[in-house]
């Protein structure tokens, strides 16, 4: 697939009027990307552009209709309009596969936002985003559009979300990304793609296209890396009932689960269907609708382009890297490489019971069940994908029901180094939480992760060796860590080990790999199992709470544990639970944490810092989950050390992803980006302070 195929939705807008792009007309601008020549010369001049989703083209509407709703002409395009469905369906997890292999694709509104952005188009025209599914709660099929919306500047003009989805779902949803949603007209009335009201309101309006202008003007001042959806109502004339449209989509849903219909194939067969069960009324209602939508989003796109040109010295924005704000951007990937994870991928069911007083007793509790994407490699390609580290993730999954929608959740994330098994199902593990939100005990199907195998990991041995960071988790065979571990130490690669559980901490200690282990994050109970690996395997451990143990007693068992095991693991950060996290490092707390080209010499000694989980004056906030909070602090700590940020002020940023990860249902909130740069670490204080030793 050329980039040109990606392109040749746009239209060019010159006073209120939209122009045809020639796609015979190509002009190279960098790298992949392939524009007309009129859009390139439009884009150098600061004349607005808007862009168009080709999915509309391949999928959404079919020929010859498909080709008189863009009014566009070339044999390229019309080859597009004509290949249809056999084109393949883009977002952003397939862009790079489809590109290499020379394929044809039509992009999603998640494809067409990121082309959009690469190119410097401001605004996007289409008829429905994609959004949570009826029934995400046990299938969590979500569309990538709505992640995209959270960490991509492009201002999407659409009547709202297809109605074949759960839009109330969906409108919560974007309010988590932080999308700045808006309805257009007097109302907030949000539309529900055929009927101009979907029962469901936005949180905003706007009422005309220089009010909208204005709105994505000062977004884009801020920088605050997020999109903005305009849903714009159908107009009365051009809808469809929607309690007779509201029963087609239903009948359709039903047909496609008996089907066995899933994944991305489900929006195109659900409107097809629909359109059949309507006699051809929803697909007049469909192009009635991107007409419109095309013609305020026009208006838009010039009223925006009048605000930027009458701007002093404006310069339209450009792509940048992404960084997390005062977190200093991330490195290129050219010397340094990229941070490679390794580990297991899970999807977690989270059981809390709502009674206070929970025995085990073998009695029945009342609570409420929770599914969501973890596993602590996951978690950690997850939270450094969000932050702007860009790691290569190795992994393993089934083919099952979860698989795809595990693909779609993380399609921010490389995911080229996931496994898919057809004779394993993927891992999934449940947590019982008491009603406070702390874990008590969980339980887990993990068999999968014995096929991320040293075999496996070997053909992303060159990753290995250029990445500045390595980290794996207990999940991996005790085989796998070894392999990794003499493998980065050949390569002065500083491999992190995260023990996962208490059950797991001991497996780099059945072999020589803890020896070439840098760093690694216990808690309490996973750091004693730590020294009893040491020790051979022997003795009784006695378990319990961390936030049931005073604080004085729980440093002084870790610094004595950490004292035994420093010779070997140079830096253990112990997680506390409510009180914070000790570091201890066999050097001086001055010194940075070390990574692939960096090293830091070890000073023979113990020494040890505490820190506190808050500031001074920082507000405890109210605990909904712990899942997922200790991988969100490693996952900011490691971003941290690889922008040489001190290492005191790393452990800060990790305290306050975690103290985010805590209040949230996900495990990594996708908004993690976006909140860790509302802080300035140095405008806080924490009392940390360095233990005598």
């Amino acid at each position: 697939m050329r980039l040109l195929t990606l392109y040749r939705g746009a239209c060019l807008l010159r006073n209120a009027t939209t122009l045809r792009v020639q796609p015979q007309q190509r002009y190279l601008s960098h790298g992949l990307l392939q524009y007309s020549r009129e859009v390139s010369q439009a884009l150098q001049n600061d004349i607005p552009v808007v862009a168009l989703e080709s999915t509309i083209i391949t999928h959404g509407i079919p020929f010859p209709q498909n080709i008189q709703i863009y009014s566009l002409d070339g044999d390229q395009l019309e080859s597009l309009t004509k290949e249809g469905t056999s084109a393949v369906k883009t977002s952003r997890r397939d862009m790079a596969w489809v590109l290499s292999q020379g394929f044809t694709g039509g992009l999603t509104v998640a494809g067409t936002m990121i082309a959009a952005h690469k190119a410097g188009i401001q605004v996007f025209v289409t008829g429905g985003i994609g959004g949570v599914h009826r029934g995400a709660e046990t299938s969590l099929d979500i569309s990538a559009d709505l992640t995209e919306l959270g960490r991509t500047p492009i201002t999407v003009v659409s009547s709202g979300v297809k109605s074949i989805l759960d839009i109330e779902r969906t409108l919560e949803y974007l309010e988590t990304e932080g999308v700045c949603v808006a309805a257009y007209g007097p109302s907030t009335h949000f539309p529900s793609f055929f009927t101009p009201r979907s029962g469901h309101h936005a949180p905003h309006s706007v009422n005309s296209p220089a009010e909208a202008a204005r709105m994505i003007y000062t977004s884009l001042q801020l920088e605050l890396d997020s999109g903005v959806l305009i849903a714009v109502p159908i107009p009365e004339d051009d809808s469809v009932s929607h309690l007779e449209i509201e029963q087609d989509i239903q009948n359709a849903i039903i047909e496609a689960e008996h089907k066995n219909i899933k994944g991305k194939e489900v929006t195109p067969y659900l409107l097809k269907r629909v359109h059949e069960m309507t006699q051809g009324d929803s697909l007049r209602a469909n192009m009635a609708l991107i007409r419109n939508n095309a013609d305020i989003g026009s208006k838009i796109a010039i009223e925006l382009a009048k605000l930027q040109n009458q701007s002093s010295g404006h310069q339209r924005p450009t792509p940048q890297p992404r960084s997390a704000g005062s977190l200093h951007p991330a490195p290129s990937g050219g010397e340094q490489g990229r941070p490679v994870v390794i580990g297991g991928t899970i999807v977690d069911f989270t059981i809390t019971a709502t009674d206070p007083n929970l025995k085990e007793d073998g009695g029945s509790y009342p609570g409420h069940m929770r599914q969501s994407f973890g596993g602590v490699g996951r978690n950690l390609a997850d939270g450094l994908a969000r932050l702007g580290s860009n790691p290569f993730f190795i992994s393993a999954i089934g083919t099952d029901g979860h698989a795809e929608s595990m693909l779609n959740y993380c399609s921010h994330m490389d995911c080229s180094g996931i496994a898919q098994h057809e004779t394993y199902s993927t891992a999934t593990y449940c947590a019982i939480l008491r009603h406070s939100g702390e874990l008590m005990y969980g339980v887990g199907d993990m068999e999968i992760h014995s096929t991320i195998t040293p075999e496996y990991i070997a053909r992303y041995e060159a990753k290995l060796c250029q990445a500045p960071i390595v980290l794996i988790d207990g999940n991996i065979p005790e085989s796998s860590m070894e392999y990794v571990c003499n493998v980065c130490d050949r390569n002065q690669v500083p491999v992190w080990f995260d023990p996962t559980d208490l059950h797991k901490a001991e497996k780099p200690f059945h072999s020589d790999a803890f020896t070439k282990i840098t760093y690694t994050s216990p808690n309490i109970n996973e750091l004693r199992h730590m020294r009893r690996g040491l020790m051979g395997g022997t003795g009784e451990i006695e378990t319990g709470q961390t936030d049931d143990l005073p604080l004085n007693a729980l440093l002084e068992e870790s610094v004595e544990i950490c004292r035994q095991l420093i010779e070997y693991i140079p830096t253990i950060l112990v997680t506390l639970g409510k009180h914070g996290i000790l570091l201890c490092r066999n050097t001086s707390q001055d010194n940075p944490f070390p990574y692939k080209g960096k090293i830091v010499p070890s000073e023979g000694a113990l020494t040890a810092m505490y820190c506190p989980a808050y500031a001074q004056g920082q507000q405890q906030v109210p605990l909904v989950s712990v899942s997922g909070a200790g991988d969100s602090m490693v996952a900011a700590i490691v971003h941290s050390l690889l922008r040489d940020i001190p290492a005191a002020d790393c452990i800060k940023y990790g305290l306050l992803a975690a103290t985010l990860s805590l209040q949230s249902h996900h495990a990594i909130i996708p908004s993690m980006h976006q909140k860790l740069q509302e802080h300035s670490i140095k405008d806080m204080n924490w009392q940390d302070s360095h233990l005598e030793i």
